[in-house]
C-alpha cells in the first residue's frame, strides 16, 4: 500500500491546527491537545517545519507557533516534501543518478510521469483547503487539474 508515514500524517493535522487559528500564535501544549497527539510528538513536528520554514516559533511567556505564509499559500506538497523529502513513488523519480539501472532502465520514464501526477495532485490542496468543512456527499472531493 501507497502510504506518508504517521509523522507527516500527523504534521497536516498540526498544520491544519495552525491553519484554522488564523495569526493567533499557538503553543505546543495547545497544538497537541487540539490535534490529539502527545506534545513530544507535536515538539518534533514543528522543529521539522519551522526548519523546512512552513511554521515560526516566538520564544518567551507568550510564544509559540504560528504559519510562516498564509493557508492559502502552502500545500501539502511543501508538507511532505518539509516531512519527507522530494516527492517520488521511486528514488530515481525523485534523484537522476541514484539507481545503476537508469541507463538501460524501460520504466523510469512511466514511474517520473506518476510521480509528477502526484506532486500536481498535492500542490493542489492548500491548508485553506484543508481547513473548509468537507463535502456533503460521499465521492463529491472537487480535484483542481493544472491547466495543460
Amino acid at each position: 500500500m501507497l502510504r506518508v508515514s504517521k509523522l507527516t500524517d500527523y504534521a497536516t493535522v498540526v498544520m491544519t491546527c495552525l491553519a484554522g487559528a488564523g495569526d493567533d500564535v499557538q503553543s505546543a501544549q495547545a497544538l497537541a491537545e487540539r490535534a490529539h497527539l502527545e506534545l513530544p510528538t507535536v515538539s518534533k513536528l514543528l522543529k521539522q517545519l519551522a526548519q523546512a520554514e512552513l511554521v515560526v516559533s516566538t520564544r518567551g511567556i507568550n510564544g509559540g507557533y504560528r504559519l510562516a505564509r498564509e493557508p492559502r499559500e502552502i500545500t501539502i506538497a511543501d508538507i511532505v516534501t518539509a516531512m519527507e523529502g522530494p516527492i517520488g513513488m521511486t528514488e530515481c523519480s525523485a534523484h537522476a543518478g541514484a539507481c545503476d539501472h537508469e541507463s538501460h532502465c524501460g520504466v523510469r520514464v512511466n514511474w517520473r510521469r506518476i510521480s509528477q501526477a502526484i506532486a500536481t495532485a498535492l500542490e493542489s490542496v492548500t491548508l485553506a483547503d484543508m481547513v473548509k468543512p468537507p463535502p456533503r456527499r460521499a465521492g463529491a472531493i472537487p480535484l483542481r487539474v493544472a491547466n495543460a
